[in-house]
């Protein structure tokens, strides 16, 4: 399949190619500027890199409500982004990364297996895990995703990354106010400001969203806040200060049996609704990062930040309290050399450090879903993570790339009860040494290809080295034994280009293509919503992805994103004993069975019509659709397909009143067809009378209206 699938892509490079070329002539050449990216720990033009790398700046995107990550990443190809509730509780899979995220009880609002970061700060635990409690994308200026595996970048769990700058890149004054409300008791208001003082830029920026939400359980409420500094200390260094902190509460619907799916998908599951299942999250973060030049070939970067975190949960009949705080930071240098007029060399090294630790107190639950009284469980957990990478690249006649590094990591955990059955402090060590090699031909400013091979590793999230509880008939372990990494080894081909036909009724193109292979070693896989966890010996996954920009005559434009993969286990035998007792056998071997929880084919459609004799409204229609896919190893459970149609209009840009005071806003009307589909899935659930319990209905249609006054 990937030889074909090599060779149809050979084919398409070589016959856009000569299409070009033939338009060579009567092609008048568009002026871009660099197109940089800094999640590659330094800036660096998106064409020079040898991966699969999307940039989203949000002055350019349409109007979003800002709640869920799903609204913009949802048209990245690779990207497979589902909101489960209506909020930003939404399951990200990257290229099959992350894919066990969804339905885990302990992961509601996380994400595991994709790195995600705020200016460059780490949103991301130690152990893997993330919540999305600090982001909202109204607020983001830009967002950088990179779906090729960058382990040997950034170390554990970095199957992927998303980068979200909330950095301004205006350097004149500006204020903004905008309010929004939408269907289902949908509120939000949000300000922005931020001016330059001498050398340094000051912004801020606050938002407060109210859901009462559409299903039984799943009202929420969020507010964050956010500060920061950015001063050029000298023409040599600089100094960046954020602050942020947030108040997060959201109820948990829960998961619903087919039967009650096709009877009112606005039911909780009645589990979930007695014992009124939420999170209410409260964190705040501080985080200074420092640049300094010595001279044009010699740099260093340095970054620190603190995120204090009181966590409060209703979850699994007993009310949980956790006090942690999460310390880290990073130390880089670079070094840029001209070896000869035709050669260029850039070399990193860097090294990374974070820790989290703190109590974790549970409690009984009262009938109406308060802390009881008595304390159920004493303990702590802690994770460290410590990693050290070096890189070069070689860039030939600013044409030809290779590049080649290495990481280190070590993650430890350690964890401790202090009641009966007390288990003194335990600690497990992850070590893992992660290669990359990349290879770049450009055949013009706006046109490459590239070649990537590279190593992954993501280490067990805490609670799935939280063993499930044996009754005694084993030994009392704080850490669980048995679970190993997961590795993976990625082979990737791909290409962008962008081009413009001037005298043509298809004024430019921009597209990119992505071939990929990757083996994955003991991939972990939940059971039983979570409880316990197997590895699986060996996984495949093998995928294509497309994404292209046309842009027509008369405003017209067309944007596509379609995914197509192949994720099977090449090696997975289950201990049938843990999940039923029924079987003859001891063992259930599901070896070449489909990888539970990744869909065949998703994709995103978005036709765009920006009137010219009046371009500051547009009028768009959007239209995504996910295939049918397993959420059993068994390949017995399945998720339907199914197909959203939504539209939205309203300004493009600015409209002016003054000088200086405009007005923007937009109105949209998602899932037009009002279709009755499950937005995401619980991975190998529980069964209840005998029927699975797992599907998470999608929203039913909903609207939302908003309007921005603003000052520039």
């Amino acid at each position: 399949m990937l030889k074909k699938m090599t060779l149809v892509f050979f084919l398409f490079i070589i016959s856009f190619q000569n299409f070009a070329q033939q338009q060579e002539s009567d092609t008048v050449k568009i002026q871009f500027s660099p197109v940089t990216i800094t999640a590659m720990r330094y800036a660096e033009n998106i064409f020079e890199i040898p991966m699969s790398i999307t940039i989203i700046n949000f002055d350019k995107v349409n109007p979003i409500i800002g709640y869920g990550l799903n609204e913009v990443l949802s048209s990245v190809p690779g990207v497979l982004a589902q909101s489960r509730y209506g909020n930003q509780d939404v399951r990200i899979v990257i290229r099959g990364f992350g894919a066990r995220g969804a339905g885990d009880r302990s992961n509601a609002g996380t994400s595991r297996g994709i790195r995600v970061m705020t200016n460059g700060i780490p949103e991301t635990e130690p152990d893997g895990r993330t919540a999305f409690d600090l982001i909202d994308l109204s607020l983001a200026k830009s967002m950088e995703i990179i779906r090729s595996n960058a382990s040997a970048i950034w170390g554990n769990a970095s199957g992927g990354i998303l980068n979200v700058s909330l950095i301004p890149t205006t350097d004149n004054p500006f204020t903004n106010v905008q309010s929004l409300f939408g269907s289902y008791g949908l509120n939000k208001y949000t300000f922005e400001a931020g001016t330059t003082f001498n050398e340094s830029k000051i912004f801020g920026s606050f938002s407060q969203t109210y859901f009462d939400g559409w299903r039984e359980n799943s009202r929420s409420k969020r507010g964050i806040i956010n500060f920061g500094i950015n001063s050029a200390l000298s023409n040599k260094s600089n100094l960046g200060v954020y602050l942020a902190a947030t108040e997060n509460l959201f109820h948990i619907p829960g998961p619903l049996s087919q039967k009650q799916f096709d009877s009112s998908i606005t039911m909780a599951n009645p589990t979930y609704k007695m014992r009124s299942e939420r999170r209410f999250n409260r964190l705040g973060r501080m985080g200074l990062t420092f640049d300094y030049n010595f001279d044009e070939s010699n740099s260093i970067s340095s970054m620190v930040f603190v995120n204090p975190k009181f966590l409060q949960r209703s979850e699994r009949n007993t009310f949980r309290d956790f006090t942690r705080y999460h310390v880290g930071g990073n130390f880089l240098y670079k070094n840029l050399m001209n070896i000869t007029s035709n050669l260029e060399n850039k070399f990193l090294f860097g090294i990374d450090q974070a820790y989290q630790d703190g109590a974790i107190l549970f409690y009984s639950l009262t009938p109406t879903g308060g802390r009881g009284t008595t304390l159920r469980t004493n303990k702590r957990e802690g994770a460290n993570t410590f990693g050290s990478f070096v890189q070069n690249e070689l860039i030939l006649n600013n044409q030809i790339t290779f590049l080649a590094g290495a990481r280190y990591d070590n993650i430890t955990y350690s964890n401790e009860s202090f009641m009966a059955p007390i288990v003194k402090l335990q600690s497990k060590s992850f070590t893992k040494i992660t290669p990359k090699f990349g290879f770049t031909y450009r055949f013009a400013e706006r046109h490459m290809l590239f070649l990537n091979f590279g190593g992954g590793v993501e280490v067990p999230a805490g609670n799935e080295t939280d063993p499930a509880n044996t009754f005694g008939q084993d030994t009392v372990f704080a850490l669980n034994p048995l679970l190993e990494p997961i590795t993976s080894t990625t082979l990737e081909l791909g290409t962008k280009h962008a081009i413009n036909f001037d005298n043509l009724f298809l004024h430019a193109v921009n597209y990119e293509l992505s071939l990929y292979s990757i083996s994955v070693k003991n991939d972990i896989i939940p059971y039983q919503g979570g409880r316990f966890y197997f590895t699986a010996g060996e996984t495949s996954r093998i995928g294509a992805e497309f994404g292209a920009t046309l842009m027509f005559d008369e405003g017209l434009t067309l944007r596509t994103a379609v995914t197509y993969s192949n994720n099977r286990y090449e090696d997975y035998k289950v201990d049938s004993v843990h999940y039923d007792k029924t079987k003859i056998n001891r063992f259930a071997d599901y070896s070449e069975n489909k990888v539970a929880g990744i869909p065949d084919l998703f994709y995103n459609l978005e036709l765009k019509y920006t009137p010219t004799f009046f371009n500051h409204l547009f009028i768009q229609m959007s239209l995504s659709g996910v295939g049918e896919y397993f959420v059993d190893d068994a390949n017995t459970i399945t998720v339907p397909n199914y197909n959203i149609l939504s539209f939205s209009f309203g300004t493009n840009k600015e409209i002016y009143l003054t000088e200086k005071i405009y007005v923007k806003g937009f109105f949209g009307l998602n899932n037009i067809f009002d279709k009755k589909y499950a937005a995401s899935a619980f991975i190998n659930p529980d069964f209840v009378g005998g029927a699975p319990v797992f599907l998470e209905p999608g929203m039913p249609r909903n609207f939302v209206i908003s309007f921005s006054l603003g000052w520039n």
